[in-house]
């Protein structure tokens, strides 16, 4: 709001009362009111500039997160480096008052646009979200679309009652969600097969095994490890796979800069496991971003999995092992570690995206 538009709203006003033969008493009030009330600043959408993300910058993008209820494992902002080439991830900044309250995205995969939840505070996220529409529809000239929306999220927007989208839970991506307890203790009769790998890794490897926090300097012991496991799967592996691999090797390439615990566990002196991990302060939740070991070492993968919990995350009261992508060994796996809940996940499609908006 222009302070011509306050003064011309004053005069109107005053010539309306002196007209009636009231007093000017309500308009100096409504000229109080408007002067005293805050002007807000509006983004404009062809102001938005979106930029690759780089983990030189995630500085400028982590004071956005953990500021609402999120407990996806896109709560945490290791996830959009680890695909940001896979689906050509982008993050714009946005403004309200000339103050920056939020990241929203820009994506592409296959030469299809899509965008991701609004990193920001509650209060500002339909500001956030409404923006990220606009841009679409105004700038794109496409409808809206949103894929791993959080559940919180879509609640919060009102998105499932709203005629204008589409929302579906997009089953295979909702992430698996433990008690941090259970899994450091690995206590109790619905664990005990997990405990039993784990005591059998212990009792035949003693006196062979070291578990080690790593430092970003042996990360090419990692790239190493990461190579001879790639090298198990063989030619025919899930699509995901490779565009992995070439997220695990950017992140440990920027590890100093980025907030995120990675250990290893060393068998006769050959790095056999590694793990990634990072922490949702707000949800008092672990992200386990990363976790491959040897399988020919039986036990390896439930000793890691408990004892980095035990020694990064002794106190954390949440973890999340996010998702099993569909893949059926995957999901036996997540399941079998009795997850306590689900972060569910949703795809959202603007319905109503015709020639008046798209444009």
């Amino acid at each position: 709001m222009t302070i011509s538009y306050i003064s011309s709203t004053i005069i109107l006003c005053k010539s309306i009362y002196q007209r009636w033969n009231f007093t000017s008493d309500i308009c100096l009030v409504s000229r109080r009111e408007y002067i005293d009330k805050k002007v807000m600043v509006m983004m404009r959408v062809e102001d938005i500039e979106f930029n690759e993300i780089k983990a030189e910058d995630i500085h400028s993008y982590q004071k956005f997160y953990g500021l609402r209820d999120n407990k996806t494992c896109d709560s945490v902002c290791i996830d959009s480096l680890i695909w940001k080439n896979y689906y050509n991830v982008r993050a714009g900044i946005v403004t309200k008052d000339d103050e920056e309250v939020g990241i929203i995205w820009l994506m592409d995969c296959e030469g299809v646009h899509f965008s991701a939840m609004p990193i920001c505070a509650t209060e500002h996220l339909r500001y956030c979200f409404d923006l990220s529409v606009e841009y679409f529809n105004k700038i794109l000239k496409l409808p809206y679309r949103i894929h791993l929306a959080d559940e919180e999220a879509v609640q919060e927007l009102g998105l499932e009652e709203n005629p204008d989208f589409l929302v579906r839970e997009e089953e295979d991506l909702k992430d698996y969600i433990y008690e941090g307890d259970a899994l450091r203790s690995l206590a109790g009769k619905a664990l005990h097969k997990k405990r039993n790998h784990y005591n059998r890794f212990t009792k035949e490897y003693a006196g062979r095994y070291e578990y080690k926090q790593l430092e970003c300097e042996e990360r090419d012991q990692v790239f190493k490890m990461l190579a001879r496991w790639r090298l198990t799967k063989g030619d025919e592996v899930e699509k995901h796979m490779d565009p992995e691999v070439i997220g695990i090797h950017e992140i440990l390439k920027n590890c100093k800069v980025l907030n995120l615990k990675l250990s290893g566990v060393y068998v006769d002196n050959v790095l056999e496991a590694f793990t990634v991990g990072s922490f949702n302060k707000r949800e008092d939740m672990v992200v386990i971003h990363i976790e491959k070991a040897n399988r020919d070492i039986s036990g390896l993968y439930q000793y890691i999995n408990k004892t980095f919990l035990e020694h990064e995350f002794p106190d954390a009261k949440l973890v999340n092992r996010e998702d099993d992508l569909g893949i059926e060994g995957l999901r036996k796996a997540k399941q079998s570690y009795m997850p306590i809940m689900y972060a569910r996940k949703y795809f959202i499609e603007q319905k109503n995206c015709g020639e008046s908006l798209c444009r």
